[in-house]
């Protein structure tokens, strides 16, 4: 495609700045929290149809997915299942023999506590060149630039040689195997593929973090808080193996470093790695020593270890604090791992698709690119992972991912529609 012919194409995409805001308000509008994603997937596909697009909309099979390396029974699957919670794709065919590209996007995002917002997190505000709302950053920013990208493509009537097709998933928020993971065991498998995540433009995400929750259930002895001394704080023996876990997180944080993680944010040495625990409960009356404690907790990480060496690292500090405690040696706690179950990512920057997402996102904002990536998980990791499909992260500059007031900056997704179409045209090729 000629330089003009460019040019035409990002000012098409200007063009539909406003509607880029409109269909973004109306996806932040649908409430789409993990497990209620199908409001949002309605949308997604009544305009992929009003562009004569054959819409694939499908529920994902547990049962199916369970053998494969990448599946686990996420937190929303185990308490709503995956009935009525469907994934979208539509693919249009290219007119020649080039190469396919798929542009994926979550649509569930994170719960919002709405007192902490001085916007309606489900209504968006738009101030400042900023439109404000909760998943406007993480992802459906992202989700809109994808449509906008393809119906510019189609205003102009581009042809493509390869295919290319548009997709919307489920439930990243809870680990993905019934999003983009059930896409591609559908069948969907492109020679490349680009999810819309935030990466901050021109900036693009290269990596992605192991991800893993545990739960430990901590054993004590009731008795009557004026005779204490006949019971066993549960509580307390819990604060002995948070104490534990917190030691380890230190330790493997003086020895653990991944440059790309802190590349875009500096505050991130040093906190490669994490180790939180979450929640913690116990006890059922103030003046009862509480029986039992349960804690709940995750674990990050860079690549460069495997989920079994981190399991391993985790399992021995507790084992440890459980030892050389009278009470918690003769009554060990229970420990289990549940939910998120992801393993780590990178993937070569020197893949084409990325170099192609590079020149066209520096071209379009006039910056330069840092690679970045490893702090958290994300869908990338399963076509990058499984299935060596590169797939790099490109999609909108923002702020207060899962926090409140979260914002997207609306230039940035003019841009990122731009350089997703352009992207597409270099990777797919057009009709001579």
């Amino acid at each position: 495609m000629s330089t003009d012919h460019r040019a035409v194409l990002r000012d098409r995409i200007e063009d539909k700045r406003d509607d880029l805001v409109d269909l973004l308000t109306e996806l932040i509008g649908q409430q789409s929290v993990t497990g209620n994603e199908t409001p949002a997937q309605e949308v997604v596909s009544s305009r992929l149809e009003s562009r004569g697009l054959e819409v694939d909309m499908w529920e994902p099979d547990a049962d199916e997915l369970r053998d494969h390396p990448g599946f686990f029974e996420t937190a929303s699957y185990q308490e709503q299942g995956y009935e009525n919670r469907p994934n979208v794709a539509a693919t249009r065919e290219g007119v020649g023999d080039g190469r396919s590209l798929t542009l994926s996007g979550h649509v569930d995002v994170v719960p919002v506590d709405e007192d902490e917002w001085r916007y309606d997190p489900w209504d968006a505000t738009v101030e400042d060149g900023r439109l404000y709302g909760r998943g406007s950053n993480d992802m459906l920013g992202g989700v809109a630039a994808i449509l906008i990208a393809y119906e510019a493509l189609d205003d102009l009537e581009v042809e493509l040689a390869g295919d290319l097709t548009l997709q919307t998933t489920i439930e990243e928020e809870a680990g993905g195997p019934g999003g983009v993971l059930s896409a591609l065991e559908r069948g969907y498998q492109p020679d490349a593929a680009i999810i819309t995540e935030p990466s901050g433009l021109p900036n693009i995400g290269m990596a992605s973090a192991g991800v893993m929750y545990f739960r430990i259930e901590v054993p004590g002895k009731s008795a009557h808080a004026a005779r204490g001394y006949a019971g066993v704080n549960a509580i307390g023996k819990a604060a002995e193996i948070y104490r534990a876990l917190d030691d380890l997180d230190r330790e493997r944080k003086s020895r653990i470093s991944y440059e790309p993680a802190f590349r875009q944010n500096p505050e991130l040495e040093g906190h490669e790695t994490n180790l939180n625990v979450g929640t913690i409960d116990g006890g059922d009356w103030p003046s009862t020593v509480p029986s039992g404690a349960l804690l709940e907790g995750r674990i990050g990480w860079p690549p460069g270890e495997t989920r079994e060496e981190v399991r391993a690292d985790v399992e021995a500090a507790v084992r440890k604090a459980t030892e050389t405690d009278e009470w918690l040696s003769e009554h060990p706690p229970e420990f289990e791992w549940f939910g998120w179950n992801a393993a780590p990512h990178e993937l070569d920057t020197d893949a084409e698709i990325v170099q192609i997402a590079r020149e066209n996102a520096e071209t379009i904002t006039g910056g330069e690119t840092t690679f970045g990536g490893g702090s958290g998980g994300n869908d990338e990791r399963f076509y990058n992972r499984y299935y060596d499909i590169p797939c790099p992260s490109v999609g909108p500059r923002g702020e207060n991912i899962h926090a409140a007031d979260e914002y997207v900056e609306i230039e940035s997704l003019v841009q990122t529609a731009q350089t997703l179409a352009l992207t597409a045209i270099d990777w797919c090729g057009t009709a001579e």
